[in-house]
């Protein structure tokens, strides 16, 4: 076997190699960009999205937090204005009509929605975040889900809320700033997963 044979042999194995390494991968992003585009289509359609806050450093709330009171709590940072303003950017590019918009009552959630969607959000304590009082959760939640089942659309339904309460409703654990799309369910008196939003 010649050098030049054993070299030609190498090189289509290390192409081999690279294709398939690479494969997954793209294999993954056209299913994220499937999701995605199945989430705006649902939102079109009158569904509902569940965004995490955008980008607040750190995790839960300083001790001491109150409600109404920002300077005691974990609030956004720059990164987390960009995130807002482009989820805002992504639903007017995509002439997406928005009925409602409902906030937690925490700074950060306001803030998203504030940055997002100007003049047009209101508080729902259902969306509360019970990440230091889990003993709360399943109220909240169902008080959630009744909420999204009074949802008959057409336009869409925006709710900015926390980690815990959309991992409760949904069992995703969402990014800062990421938006869980739900859509009705085959016989109407459900909701299921459609898509998720990145900003």
């Amino acid at each position: 076997m010649t050098i030049g044979y054993r070299r030609r042999i190498l090189s289509t194995f290390l192409c081999w190699a690279l294709l398939l390494a690479v494969l997954p991968a793209l294999s993954s992003g056209a299913r994220a960009q499937g999701s995605e585009a199945r989430a705006w289509e649902g939102l079109a359609s009158g569904g509902v999205v569940l965004f995490r806050h955008a980008n607040a450093p750190g995790g839960g709330d300083p001790q001491g937090m109150r409600i109404g009171d920002c300077a005691t709590q974990r609030n956004l940072d720059a990164a987390g204005r960009d995130q807002a303003r482009r989820i805002g950017a992504a639903f007017a590019m995509r002439r997406i009509a928005v009925g409602a918009v409902l906030t937690s009552q925490w700074c950060r959630t306001r803030e998203t929605a504030a940055l997002a969607f100007p003049g047009r959000s209101e508080d729902a304590m259902a969306f509360n975040s019970f990440f230091s009082n889990r003993a709360a959760g399943p109220a909240q939640t169902a008080a959630a889900r009744a909420i999204l089942a009074g949802w008959a659309g057409p336009q869409a339904l925006v709710v900015v809320t926390h980690q815990v309460n959309i991992t409760a409703l949904t069992g995703i654990v969402p990014a800062s700033g990421e938006g869980i799309v739900l859509t009705r369910d085959g016989d109407g008196d459900g909701w299921q997963v459609a898509g998720r939003i990145r900003p």
